[in-house]
């Protein structure tokens, strides 16, 4: 299989992360114009489990190093395939929360909020579970992060003309969302082999981690989105009916592309755990929060007659998740 060797290739494709998991959302936005999100999650949940299986094919299979998708996947104990499992399943109740925080308040506040929560804790976590990188230095940078979530917050209440029943109703589901998905990336971390090259036995490698995650994406979809197309909390009620009657080959494959790019951006992630471990790979992923704020502000207009103060203050939340995501780098360095 295909394994880093640096950390700075690392980086690089936590950065890659951060665009994917930062941009993903643009397709439900795209979507939403012509059916329910709940619709438009099936293709989501899909697109993550074909291009899980792509990479599982193509990089996790070639090479000489470490185990083959197949080799990997039969010799994998219960223990580690259920705690990746688990890891798609609590990931989709919070990403499907946080996709309802985005109907209902934009991707300018509902990415800053719930996923930004989701990093805080998240690196705590996965520090605590696997400690890689200078504590204080990893800390201070994700406290900055709290600081621009903090201004975020602050300044959507500031422009928001709606109701104070629907402010407090979307910042109510994405903070709900991010506490679920700062634990998922353990689940799926603590499936894996720390040492990519000589895997342990039992323990997954990165590839076949993500193919497991998706399969319990994917079935736990069967739950979890229906009780949101059956009782939605925003918008109208959808049915698996209005999937096949209402939906092209177009808004189809937008949902698969939204999956997809997701997709990508987690594999690459924790391929990158082998050099930068868990809680810098996963804070630096979460970085979306940044690349989302700057669709919902500059693409979508999520702020557009926002007052001078306004801009200020989203201003200074984009210098603060800058500089804590630059801490976060540098943690592991020193």
């Amino acid at each position: 299989m295909v394994i880093i060797e640096s950390y700075p290739v690392a980086v690089l494709l936590c950065v890659i992360t951060m665009l994917c998991w930062g941009s993903w959302a643009n397709t439900q936005k795209l979507a939403s114009k012509k059916w329910a999100f709940q619709l438009f999650y099936w293709d989501y949940a899909l697109g993550v489990l074909l291009l899980s299986l792509f990479l599982a094919f193509t990089m996790g299979s070639s090479g000489e190093e470490g185990r083959s998708f197949f080799n990997d996947l039969g010799q994998a104990e219960a223990g580690s395939i259920s705690s990746a499992l688990l890891g798609g399943v609590i990931f989709n109740i919070a990403n499907l929360l946080i996709v309802v925080a985005i109907e209902i308040a934009g991707m300018a506040v509902a990415f800053p909020v719930g996923i930004g929560l989701a990093l805080v804790i998240g690196v705590f976590v996965n520090y605590i579970a696997n400690p890689t990188g200078n504590a204080l230095i990893l800390f201070i940078g994700v406290a900055l992060v709290v600081a621009a979530i903090v201004i975020n917050a602050i300044a959507y209440n500031r422009k928001s003309k709606d109701s104070n029943t629907r402010i407090t109703r979307g910042l109510v589901m994405a903070i709900l969302g991010g506490i679920l998905m700062s634990f998922f990336y353990f689940l799926v971390a603590n499936s894996m082999a720390t040492d990519f090259y000589t895997p342990e036995a039992g323990k997954l490698t990165p590839y076949t981690a993500s193919v497991i995650f998706a399969v319990g994406l994917v079935v736990s979809n069967f739950l979890w989105n229906t009780i949101f197309m059956y009782r939605p909390i925003t918008g109208e009620r959808a049915t698996y009916a209005d999937y096949f009657k209402k939906g092209d080959s177009r808004l189809h494959m937008i949902g698969i592309l939204g999956g997809a790019i997701w997709s990508l951006g987690f594999t690459l992630n924790i391929i990158a755990v082998g050099q930068a471990g868990p809680a810098i790979s996963y804070g630096l992923g979460q970085g979306a929060t940044l690349v989302a704020a700057l669709w919902g502000v500059f693409v979508w207009k999520e702020f557009r007659g926002a007052s001078r103060n306004t801009n200020l203050m989203l201003a200074g939340m984009f210098l603060f998740f800058i500089a804590g995501l630059g801490l976060i780098i540098i943690a592991r360095t020193t």
